[in-house]
């Protein structure tokens, strides 16, 4: 994508040590959930429900395209709930040097989204669930 996009628009890459890193985090992440996701759905409609009902939404809603800073007072801090506005606040930190959410924040709610989501798989394949019949 970043090369595709170079063709159209001058990119600039400030930080790239943080790029690949939330990179690397956001995918790792993003990887286990639909593991997760793949575990738990029983049929192709429980499939579709967790990324079109769930994560669509909080994408949209997380600040990808508009600043959160732009919101009321109070929509901002329902905002912070939403875990993808530190995943793009993190890159949007790494390309621009600019950010909503601070660099170190970012990292700590990224890293412990991963935790969480590396728990959950733990918590299945140490009980099974799914996986045994």
């Amino acid at each position: 994508i970043l090369i595709t996009a170079n063709f159209f628009v001058p990119i600039e890459i400030q930080h790239p040590f943080f790029m690949v890193l939330f990179f690397l985090l956001t995918s790792v992440t993003f990887a286990l959930l639909g593991f997760i996701i793949g575990i738990w759905a029983e049929n192709f409609e429980k499939l579709q429900f967790v990324p079109l009902l769930i994560v669509t939404p909080l994408a949209f809603l997380g600040g990808s395209f508009y600043s959160i800073n732009m919101l009321p007072e109070f929509w901002q801090k329902v905002t912070m709930v939403n875990p993808v506005v530190y995943l793009i606040s993190g890159f949007r930190w790494s390309f621009y040097g600019q950010a909503d959410v601070g660099l170190e924040l970012s990292l700590l709610a990224t890293t412990i989204f991963l935790g969480g989501s590396l728990a959950v798989i733990h918590r299945i394949f140490k009980t099974g669930y799914r996986l045994k019949p």
